[in-house]
């Protein structure tokens, strides 16, 4: 019975250690828009949830340096005058839209543009995780006892999903929150449903094409190609409308969830508690 025990917890941790790598990775694509997100949008004023951040995205960085700076080079050596010249043009449409729209208040830094960029950029990333339950499904038909799956698999691919998509949740607050201090809320609603449109347009980019945040850097060109030529057939419309359905309705549910626990911890300020 010993033997037979040591065996499972020796399989459960080989499974487990399988995935570690790759969820690391992903899991810290998901967190960089949420740590832009307090420079941005919303400084959290709980110091263990911004201290907990930064844990939790030191601890997915470490394992993935060499990786993170790979694609930094890549990034650089592989960026072009297309880019460079758009991204200008971009952030002068924008912040000149910001001028005329906010005048009275002033318009916003270009650094603070050039980190919306990035949020925008890497916000899929977070909604992308759940798409992950397809490794799930392939570890599960590669032989694993019913055992390692019940107990170690299934519980940390919940752990890694539920993580991931409450960045994107808590994210997506964020920039709400934003908008009502600057006197627009009545456009939050319409500001998540495009942001989980864009989102889901994101993650069938990157699940079916296989595109990653950086190649809006490195591969613009073929992105606006591909959106143009190949997003309008039948089925990537289809599963970017599920997708988008998804996204919506799973981000209402834990929106509800996380601003009940916030209220409940801030009762004192209920319309200003948030994380």
């Amino acid at each position: 019975m010993k033997y037979e025990l040591m065996a499972l917890i020796a399989e459960a941790w080989r499974a487990i250690a399988q995935n570690g790598r790759w969820m690391s990775w992903n899991l810290f694509l998901a967190l960089v828009p949420l740590a832009v997100s307090f420079f941005l949008f919303y400084r959290p004023r709980s110091r263990v949830f911004l201290w907990g951040t930064a844990f939790l995205l030191g601890v997915t960085f470490l394992p993935n340096t060499r990786h993170v700076f790979s694609y930094l080079n890549h990034l650089i050596q592989d960026v072009g005058k297309t880019y460079i010249l758009g991204a200008i043009a971009i952030t002068l449409l924008m912040m000149a839209l910001d001028l005329w729209v906010l005048r009275q208040r002033g318009v916003r830094s270009l650094r603070w543009w050039a980190g919306f960029l990035i949020f925008i950029a890497f916000l899929p990333n977070a909604p992308y995780i759940l798409t992950d339950i397809i490794h799930l499904i392939d570890q599960i038909r590669s032989g694993n006892s019913v055992w390692v799956i019940t107990l170690a698999l299934i519980p940390q691919y919940l752990l890694f999903m539920v993580v991931g998509f409450e960045a994107y949740v808590l994210s997506v607050i964020s920039l709400g929150y934003y908008l009502k201090q600057q006197g627009l809320a009545q456009f939050v609603l319409i500001t998540e449903l495009i942001v989980h449109a864009l989102c889901a347009i994101g993650i069938y980019l990157g699940r079916f094409i296989r595109f990653n945040s950086w190649d809006i850097i490195t591969n613009p060109d073929e992105i606006v190609n591909t959106v143009l030529n190949d997003l309008i057939g039948k089925r990537p419309v289809l599963l970017i409308a599920v997708t988008f359905i998804v996204i919506s309705c799973l981000y209402w549910l834990m929106k509800q969830v996380t601003l009940g626990i916030s209220n409940r911890r801030y009762s004192a300020k209920p319309q200003q508690a948030l994380m």
